[in-house]
């Protein structure tokens, strides 16, 4: 309850952000004479530049952000509302030019002032950011190389949009006006700053050792990490970090990973990685010894958050990773709750910690529910896809005091969603992470 009430303030305060400066821009200035259709277009200019400003805070990682609801969720209403504030900017020289026909001369970068030009270039700026974000696969931009663009076109496309805004100078005159926006811009660097400089050398300071490098089922490798000269990371089970494997902690080469790990060993952790992309295809080839940097622990896909009677686990493919810190947690905890795994794959055989959920069921509470898309011959086990009639024959009467956490492919988490719902869980029971940020 108490993360809710948070991330509820925390919508308030980004609304408030957003449109302060635009009211207060709006103070003290005579409109008449201007035309609605102006004062609407400039209105939509304020504001798509006042919430792309703070798009740097939404994907800049910060603890008290992302607690409430994840850090996926987090990104998933950067990008949705950064589609809002570029249609506000789109709309901005729409209306002025539909309104006012004589203003396309302002366009004409050979004859427009400097600062017209610069919130022209800027307009474009912004669209190739939503360009190459929403098509960055059918482009074929590698996450590395969209980052990088990413990060410096944000960073160009407000500067040059602010000096549009100082050089039309209508809305910004007086000290306090202008020195609002001037203190926003101050803050949007200081937030990019933070990120880019101050972390790095946090991180810097509290370096990490590949201890070594373990192949487990389903093409799957398990890196585990040691501290150097420091405690290591405390973290709760579920959550994850990002790690930048043999590279200075400067570097934008960075993926997130699961802890695989019990929470209760800090000073060990372990990421299990499977071989899906180009850089975790070459993960098995991590020598011991090569120096890593963590930026974390992230995350809300955790049971400690709330307290419930039993917790049932929905896993698919490497979706047990943070499954498995949990399980690993609650042994070492001594926590015999009662827990449900329903484990799905294509086989058997590539079915990651297969042994080790054996051995986890004599020290837990816990049934595993292996479910094989293709079985082996004999198989008397459940088969196909996880549905709502499965899973109703393995939960118990109470399940409405139970809590349910989905980890695995998008359609498997759909699909697990929908079979909840029809078993009449209440939304708020379930928990699902989802690592498909960009």
């Amino acid at each position: 309850m108490r993360y809710r009430y948070y991330g509820i303030l925390q919508i308030g305060v980004y609304l408030f952000l957003a449109m302060t400066p635009l009211l207060v821009l709006l103070t003290g200035h005579d409109v008449h004479g201007r035309g609605f259709w102006r004062e609407l277009a400039v209105g939509l200019g304020f504001g798509g530049v006042s919430m792309m400003g703070l798009q740097f805070f939404l994907t800049g990682r910060f603890q008290g952000i992302t607690s409430p609801y994840g850090i996926d969720v987090v990104y998933y209403f950067h990008r949705a509302i950064s589609l809002v504030a570029f249609v506000f900017l789109l709309f901005h020289p729409s209306i002025l030019l539909l309104s006012a026909p004589a203003t396309f001369g302002l366009l004409n970068p050979l004859s427009a002032p400097g600062w017209m030009t610069a919130g022209t270039i800027a307009l474009f700026v912004f669209a190739f950011i939503v360009g190459s974000s929403l098509f960055r696969l059918k482009l074929g931009l590698g996450y590395e190389q969209w980052r990088l663009l990413h990060g410096f076109a944000a960073v160009t496309a407000v500067a040059l949009a602010l000096w549009h805004m100082i050089g039309v100078n209508y809305y910004l005159q007086g000290y306090v006006k202008r020195g609002l926006w001037i203190a926003l811009a101050i803050t949007w660097v200081m937030a990019l700053l933070y990120v880019r400089l101050v972390k790095p050398l946090l991180m810097r300071s509290k370096p990490y050792t590949v201890e070594s490098v373990t192949k487990e089922r389903g093409k799957s490798w398990t890196l585990v990490l040691r501290p150097e000269g420091h405690g290591g990371m405390e973290f709760k089970p579920g959550q994850f970090a990002w790690l930048t494997i043999d590279r200075s902690p400067f570097s934008i080469r960075e993926h997130p990973f699961s802890f695989s790990s019990s929470a209760m060993h800090p000073e060990r952790l372990a990421f299990t990685i499977k071989e899906l992309g180009d850089f975790t295809a070459t993960i098995g080839s991590v020598t011991p010894g090569t120096r890593t940097y963590v930026d974390g622990p992230y995350g809300s896909f955790i049971p400690d958050r709330h307290t419930f009677s039993g917790y049932v686990f929905i896993a698919g493919g490497v979706g047990i990773t943070p499954i498995m810190s949990i399980l690993r947690t609650f042994a070492d905890r001594h926590d015999l709750r009662p827990l449900i795994l329903f484990y799905a794959g294509r086989q058997m055989e590539e079915l990651t910690f297969r042994e080790e959920l054996d051995r986890l069921q004599e020290r837990l509470t816990l049934r595993v529910v292996h479910v094989i898309n293709c079985p082996p011959a004999g198989w008397t086990g459940e088969q196909g896809y996880i549905d709502a009639e499965m899973m109703g024959r393995y939960l118990p009467e109470g399940r409405m005091a139970y809590e349910y956490f989905v980890c695995g492919p998008i359609p498997m988490q759909q699909g697990a969603r929908e079979a909840l719902e029809k078993l009449g869980v209440p939304p708020e029971q379930v928990q699902s992470e989802s690592f498909n940020f960009v």
